[in-house]
């Protein structure tokens, strides 16, 4: 039987693993508005990453979006553990993990449910420029 993924899929994933991150983890409801407010001040586009340990998609998509923070580095990329701060998930009507929203101006343009890399890529490069 052969590997789940191509020799190609599992070189392209191992490079994103490696690759710097600008994510920040946020632990606090307090640290969360940090960074949103961070967004409001220095207009920049902010994408969140609401997902869980427990979740295999999430850990899947992870070192994408790790990657995708390098390559856009004028953006703010954070991620939510969801059962960590559920009034967060709440507040952004999170229902299923992995879910990526997309913020500009304090408002929601865009998501992205599920662990899709090529949507999450395409979004994420339209709503940095």
């Amino acid at each position: 039987m052969g590997s789940y993924f191509s020799s190609s899929s599992a070189a392209a994933y191992e490079s994103e693993s490696t690759g710097e991150s600008n994510v920040i983890a946020v632990h606090s409801k307090d640290r969360f508005d940090e960074q949103f407010q961070a967004h409001l001040t220095n207009k920049k586009t902010l994408f969140i990453d609401f997902s869980a340990s427990w979740c295999g998609p999430c850990r899947m998509i992870e070192p994408t979006f790790k990657a995708l923070s390098a390559k856009f580095s004028q953006a703010i990329f954070v991620k939510v553990d969801v059962d960590e701060l559920p009034e967060v998930s709440r507040q952004w009507k999170v229902e299923a993990m992995p879910t990526f929203v997309i913020v500009k101006d304090g408002n929601e343009v865009s998501r992205v449910i599920g662990a899709k890399k090529d949507e999450l890529e395409r979004k994420i490069q339209m709503f940095s420029s």
